[in-house]
This record gives C-alpha cells, sequence and structure tokens, in this order.
C-alpha cells in the first residue's frame, strides 16, 4: 500500500489538509482516473459503498494508487452521477478517463445536507471571480468513517472555467 496510506492515522484516508485547495485556481493536465457509473435519486447515490469497494480493489490490485488522493463525483442527471477516481496508472478492468481543465477550489466543512448551499455559495464564487463555470465537481476528502475519526468532514467543490 502507499505511504500516504499507511501514514494516515486511520489506515484509511489520509488527514485532510484544506490550506492547498480554499480558494485555489487548480490546473489539472491530462489526470488519470478509475471512472464508474451510478445511480442517484435526485442526486443522492445509491450503492456508493459497493463502486467504491470494487473499484478500490481494481486500482489496489494494480499497485496504482495515486500519490495524492483525489476522488471527483461529478452528478450528470437527477437519476446518476459519475465517480473518478485518481490513480498512477491504468488499472485493468476498469474504465480509464483523464481530466483536464483549469479549476476554481472552495473548501466547505459540515455534513452533506448543505451540498445544495455548497454549490449556491460556489457559483456565486465563480461569478465574483469573473469567470464562467462550465461544470462542476465534489471531492470528497475522506470516508464518513474517518471524517469521523478526524472530527472533520471536509468537500472540495472544484469549478470547470
Amino acid at each position: 500500500m502507499d505511504k500516504i496510506y499507511e501514514q494516515a492515522e486511520t489506515g484509511c484516508c489520509p488527514r485532510f489538509d484544506p490550506a492547498p485547495w480554499d480558494d485555489k485556481e487548480v490546473v489539472l493536465q491530462d489526470r488519470l482516473f478509475v471512472r464508474d457509473h451510478m445511480w442517484t435519486f435526485f442526486h443522492i447515490p445509491f450503492g456508493f459503498g459497493k463502486v467504491m469497494v470494487r473499484n478500490m480493489a481494481r486500482i489496489t490490485e494494480a499497485d496504482a494508487l495515486a500519490p495524492e488522493p483525489l476522488m471527483l463525483y461529478e452528478g450528470t442527471s437527477l437519476f446518476g452521477a459519475d465517480l473518478y477516481i485518481g490513480v498512477a496508472k491504468d488499472v485493468p478492468g476498469a474504465e480509464m478517463a483523464r481530466v483536464s481543465g483549469t479549476f476554481l477550489s472552495k473548501v466547505f466543512e459540515g455534513p452533506f445536507k448543505d451540498a445544495g448551499k455548497w454549490v449556491r455559495d460556489m457559483k456565486t464564487h465563480v461569478r465574483s471571480k469573473g469567470r464562467d463555470m462550465k461544470k462542476m465537481f465534489f471531492f470528497y476528502t475522506t470516508c464518513p468513517a474517518c471524517a469521523k475519526v478526524y472530527g472533520k468532514s471536509y468537500t472540495v467543490l472544484l469549478a470547470q472555467v
């Protein structure tokens, strides 16, 4: 397993530092991801845990853990979403995708029920920077179990501009 995960207090998700992500411009150039689709009902995901377990097993088996964790969630409709898990190399049996672009990022802390407010705040933030948003990704920084251990539940919104 990658050193960053071994060093995490939980042995799972590393502790998240919001400073490098809050109110920043982030450029991704051909960033490699495993992409999977999941069903949602009005943006509420179904089977998220199964999708994560399946993909993390493939990623671990391929020794493809990314040096810095990055998992993006993109709601594609009321009834579907795409999950992108950053990897270091191609993963056999998985759908691969590359993401490129310039993104404005902002960190939010709190329960997922606040996501609607976060989206509104992010849209306002992007407009305040004189930019137009093309799409938005959610970056969930830790799993729910690790967030409970760390006492914080951070989510980064990335608006492609």
